[in-house]
C-alpha cells in the first residue's frame, strides 16, 4: 500500500467515526428534537478547539451477533478542548449507536478523559444521551459503570465536574451525574431514573410516564437531582458554558476574578427601603442580590427547588461569589429539609473550589411540624450547619431582618467561623420573634394585668426596643458592624478583597462525618 493510499485510508476511517451510527439514525435523533453528539461538542467547546481521543475504539462483545456491529467511537466521542480559552475534557455520548448504551470499550474511553482531567487539574464536562448498559455485555459494562463512579467520587472537590442530561439518563447512568457538581436537564427531552415506568408498574402498580416519573421538571422542582432547567439543548451547553466562567480549572486555583464589570442593575439607595416596616411583610430578597452584586452574573442554582432558600453564582466587583439567601416570598424564609439540604450542597461546593461564600440571613428558624421532625429535619438541618462550619472560604453574612434560634446559628454566624458579619439596622437577632417571646418570659404578669391586651401590647413595644436589633450582638462582637443597607456592596466587595489571602486549617483527619 502507497503512502497515499494510507493517508486516504486514515481520512476513510476518520469520515466514518464522525458518522456515528449513519446518517438514518442521524435524523431519527433530529426528528426527536435532539443535536448529535458531535454537534453538542461544536455548540459547547470553543470554535475549532476540539481534540478527539480513541475515535477508533470499538467494542470487543462477540455475543448476541454484536461481532457483526461495530462502529467507530462505539457510541460516545471523547477528547479535550477549550471554553473561553480555557481547558476542559468532554465526553459526549451518541444514541445513534446502541442507543448510546455504555460498553466495556465505551466506558474506557470516559475514563480516560477522567484520568487525564485529574492529572492535568481541568474540569470535566459529560453530556449524557443513553439508554443504560448494554445488556449484551452484561457484567463488563456493568464494571464499567463502576469504573466511571469511582473516578467521579476521586474527583469531586478536585477538579469542577458538570453533567448535562440530553436525553435519556437510567439504571446505574443516574448514579455518574448524581456525584457531580451541577446536573442540566433539557425540559421535554431529558430524563433520569433508576427504573424505568415498565419495572415501576409490576412492582408498585403505578401508571406513570417517563415525564412524570424522572423528567426535567420532577428533578428540578420535586426531587432536587439536577439543579438547572434548559429549555432547549443550545441553552443547555451555553448554561455549561457560563458555569466554567465561575469555576476555577481545579481545587488548587483561585476563583476566578474579570478585570472588568458593571454595576449592579439596583441602586445601592433601593436597599434602604426594601425592607417592609412590619415584621409580617415579606419582600423579595432577588432584589437584596440585585443591589449587591454585578449587573447580570447572578446563576441561580436549584432555582425550582426549596425556593424559600435561594442559592447561586455571581459575581463582586469581578470576583465569582457563591450566594446563600433566605427568600422572605416563600415560606417566610424557613429553613426545611429540602431548603437544609440545597444549600449544604452549595455550600460545600463553593468551598470545594475556593469561591468565597455571601450569606443573607432573613430566617424565622426551622419548620415545625410532626412531617419534618419525623422525616429527620434535625439530621438534615445540621447538614447546613456541617457544611458552614466546615467551609474555609471566606464568608461574608449580612442579616437583613430575622435572625432567630438555631437558624441564627447556622447561617454563617460568627461563631461557626464568619469572617465579616454585618446587619441592617432593620436586623432582629434573638432566640425567637418578639410575640412568642413575650408571651412565654411574661405569661403571669399579662394573666393578671386588668387589661391583658393592652398590657401585651406594652410589652411587646419594650422587648422589641431593648432585643429586636443588632445592636445587643453588635454590643458582644458577633456582629461587626452594623451598616446601612445602601453600603452593603461596598462593605462586601472590601471584605472580599481583605480577605483573598485568607488561611484557616482544619485538624488533620482522614475525612468528616456529615450527618447524610
Amino acid at each position: 500500500m502507497s503512502t497515499a493510499d494510507k493517508l486516504e485510508r486514515l481520512r476513510v476511517l476518520r469520515e466514518e467515526a464522525r458518522q456515528g451510527g449513519g446518517a438514518r439514525r442521524l435524523e431519527q435523533q433530529h426528528a426527536r428534537g435532539k443535536l448529535s453528539a458531535r454537534e453538542r461538542l461544536d455548540l459547547l467547546l470553543d470554535e475549532d478547539s476540539f481534540t478527539e481521543l480513541d475515535a477508533f475504539v470499538t467494542h470487543r462483545a462477540s455475543e448476541f451477533g454484536l461481532e457483526d456491529e461495530l462502529y467507530l467511537g462505539d457510541g460516545v466521542v471523547s477528547g479535550s478542548g477549550k471554553i473561553d480559552g480555557r481547558l476542559v475534557f468532554v465526553y459526549s455520548q451518541d444514541f445513534t449507536v446502541f442507543g448510546g448504551s455504555l460498553s466495556e470499550a465505551h466506558a474506557e474511553k470516559i475514563c480516560k478523559v477522567m484520568d487525564l482531567a485529574l492529572e492535568n487539574g481541568a474540569p470535566v464536562i459529560g453530556l449524557s444521551d443513553s439508554g443504560g448498559a448494554r445488556i449484551q455485555e452484561g457484567v463488563a459494562s456493568l464494571g464499567g459503570y463502576a469504573e466511571i463512579f469511582l473516578r467521579n467520587t476521586l474527583a469531586s472537590g478536585v477538579v469542577p465536574q458538570i453533567s448535562l442530561i440530553m436525553g435519556p439518563c437510567a439504571g446505574g447512568a443516574v448514579y455518574s451525574p448524581a456525584i457531580t457538581d451541577f446536573v442540566v436537564m433539557v425540559d421535554g427531552t431529558s430524563y433520569m431514573f433508576v427504573t424505568g415506568p415498565n419495572v415501576v408498574k409490576p412492582v408498585t402498580h403505578e401508571e406513570i410516564d417517563l415525564e412524570g416519573l424522572g423528567g426535567a421538571r420532577i428533578h428540578n422542582e420535586t426531587s432536587g437531582v439536577a439543579q438547572f432547567l434548559a429549555p432547549g439543548e443550545p441553552q443547555a451547553l451555553d448554561l455549561a458554558r457560563r458555569l466554567i466562567g465561575y469555576l476555577p480549572q481545579n481545587n488548587i486555583d483561585a476563583a476566578p476574578r474579570r478585570s472588568e464589570w458593571s454595576e449592579p442593575t439596583l441602586a445601592g439607595t433601593a436597599l434602604d427601603a426594601l425592607v417592609p416596616d412590619s415584621p409580617k411583610q415579606s419582600y423579595d430578597m432577588h432584589a437584596a442580590i440585585g443591589g449587591i452584586v454585578d449587573a447580570d452574573s447572578f446563576t441561580e442554582v436549584h432555582a425550582g427547588f426549596a425556593r424559600n432558600i435561594i442559592c447561586g453564582l455571581a459575581r463582586v466587583e469581578g470576583r465569582s461569589v457563591g450566594i446563600v439567601a433566605q427568600q422572605p416570598e416563600v415560606l417566610a424564609g424557613v429553613l426545611d429539609i429540602d431548603a437544609s439540604d440545597k444549600a449544604a450542597r452549595f455550600v460545600r461546593t463553593c468551598d470545594c473550589f475556593n469561591i468565597p461564600i455571601i450569606t443573607l440571613v432573613d430566617v424565622p428558624g426551622f419548620l415545625p411540624g410532626v412531617d419534618q421532625e419525623h422525616r429527620g429535619i434535625i439530621r438534615h438541618g445540621a447538614k447546613l450547619l456541617y457544611a458552614y462550619c466546615e467551609a474555609t472560604v471566606p464568608k461574608v453574612t449580612v442579616i437583613t431582618r430575622k435572625a432567630y434560634g438555631g437558624a441564627y446559628d447556622v447561617m454563617s454566624s460568627k461563631h461557626v467561623r464568619g469572617d465579616m458579619n454585618y446587619a441592617w439596622p432593620t436586623a432582629e437577632i434573638a432566640v425567637m420573634g418578639v410575640e412568642g417571646a413575650v408571651n412565654i418570659i411574661f405569661r403571669e404578669q399579662i394573666a393578671a394585668a386588668a387589661d391583658p391586651a393592652a398590657e401585651r401590647v406594652r410589652l411587646v413595644a419594650e422587648y422589641e426596643e431593648r432585643f429586636a436589633n443588632p445592636y445587643v450582638a453588635a454590643s458582644r462582637g458577633y456582629v461587626d458592624e452594623v451598616i446601612m443597607p445602601s453600603e452593603t456592596r461596598s462593605r462586601i466587595a472590601g471584605a472580599l478583597g481583605m480577605l483573598e489571602h485568607k488561611r484557616q486549617a482544619v485538624p488533620p483527619k482522614k475525612h468528616g462525618n456529615i450527618p447524610l
